[in-house]
């Protein structure tokens, strides 16, 4: 069973790749989410936001956080997933194998809380 990734909609840009372009899809960044699926279809090879739980890639935890992140590493649109994410400026969630907060990467999720006053001893 195949899951579908639920993403934010975004209004349509001029910078969607032509269908039939000779350009390598890993290159050209995918700004419309419309461009992205259709990348990912025409690939012919299971990606993982589609293979694994879609909730992981919009995780809470620090820890599911970075698996996303790992599972991104193995796909063959991570490139051009992040530029167009980065482009779209993506509200939330790891796109790209990096995490966007408020349109923005950040380099790790912090967890819940106030950070600790006195560093913690080993």
């Amino acid at each position: 069973m195949q899951l579908e990734a639920h993403a934010p909609s975004v209004p349509p840009s001029d910078t969607i790749p032509k269908s039939g372009s000779t350009e390598d899809p890993t290159l050209t960044p995918l700004t419309a989410l419309t461009a992205l699926d259709d990348a990912i279809e025409n690939f012919g090879v299971p990606v993982p936001c589609r293979s694994y739980d879609p909730e992981v890639f919009f995780a809470e935890s620090p820890a599911d956080v970075e698996y996303a992140k790992s599972l991104c590493r193995t796909c063959p649109l991570m490139e051009a997933c992040l530029a167009g994410a980065k482009e779209r400026r993506e509200p939330w969630g790891v796109w790209g194998g990096e995490l966007f907060v408020q349109g923005v990467v950040v380099a790790r999720k912090r967890p819940r809380g106030r950070p600790r006053k006195n560093p913690v001893t080993a």
